[in-house]
């Protein structure tokens, strides 16, 4: 297959040492991590490091997310981009249905109060028999709404294309917004979905209505979400980031942010390296799966 270097160490490093690291490359295979994470990678370091290889004709992403990464620049240049799809389906969408579950018991947040000394009873409610809204039927949202079948729950889901599922009402995004009693929100990350959920759309959301967003935190205006739950129009929101500790969401209890974990399992991590590691090889092939340029 050629010469194959390798990082001898992972996480985050000076621009300056992965453009040494991989000079003359054909292909690059990274994740985000390598440049301090979704949110950094988009600052133009990423540029930088494609800008200093002529010949690259290949990027090997280890992430099923390919919003980080400028797929315009890639296509002016030629430059093939795969990601490893689906590998994760089964982990993040129990995350997401654990977390639907314990926003509407109030388990997360009551931890939070009995951490802090100031333990209250407060009234959750019953999933079963209530109404889950799925924006987004993808993999992900697909076995979200299975789940949520499965506890007993009417499942309304919205689409961006077409589509059409046993035991599943698909109906307008208006129409899932104003019925659902939770949500779950599995839109693929890209410039297109970037504030998807406006503050137009949290207004027409039923009334103490629970959010679930483990897509990218794009998605949602955090502005307008950190309003819904001040005013309690949003009785609980849950997304994952990588700065929590600043924004508009950063100080409200009920807004639930956690580093993104939920691909993280034995399962997932075995599937991935096995679809990484055949779009590396498909690329060095000149042949390609998984394309998402």
């Amino acid at each position: 297959m050629g010469e194959v270097v390798y990082a001898d160490r992972c996480g985050e490093q000076p621009i300056e040492d992965w453009i040494g690291l991989a000079s003359g490359a054909d292909i690059l295979a990274f994740d985000p991590d390598a440049f301090g994470g979704f949110e950094k990678a988009q600052d133009g370091r990423l540029i930088k490091l494609m800008d200093s290889l002529p010949n690259l004709k290949g990027v090997a992403l280890a992430t099923t997310s390919f919003g980080w990464i400028d797929l315009d620049y890639c296509r002016k240049r030629n430059i093939v981009v795969t990601n490893v799809p689906f590998y994760s389906t089964e982990s993040v969408a129990e995350h997401a249905t654990g977390l639907l579950i314990s926003l509407a018991k109030k388990i997360i947040l009551t931890d939070r109060r009995t951490q802090k000394g100031s333990y209250r009873l407060d009234m959750g409610f019953e999933l079963k028999g209530k109404t889950l809204g799925v924006i987004g039927l993808g993999h992900i949202g697909s076995r979200v709404a299975e789940l949520g079948s499965a506890i007993g729950m009417r499942v309304i889901a919205f689409n961006r294309t077409a589509k059409q599922k046993e035991n599943i009402e698909m109906k307008s995004l208006d129409a899932v917004l104003a019925e659902a009693d939770a949500i779950s929100i599995n839109l693929a990350d890209s410039h297109e979905t970037k504030n998807f959920i406006s503050e137009k759309e949290i207004a027409k959301m039923k009334s103490g209505v629970i959010v679930v967003n483990l897509a990218s935190r794009e998605i949602v205006d955090e502005e307008a979400m950190a309003k819904a739950l001040q005013s309690e129009k949003v009785s609980a929101y849950a997304f994952e980031g990588e700065d929590l500790e600043n924004g508009s969401l950063a100080k409200i209890e009920t807004a639930i942010g956690l580093q993104g974990f939920g691909w993280y399992t034995k399962e997932a991590l075995e599937k991935a390296m096995e679809i990484w590691t055949k779009n590396i090889i498909a690329l060095a092939k000149n042949d390609s799966s998984d394309r998402v340029d």
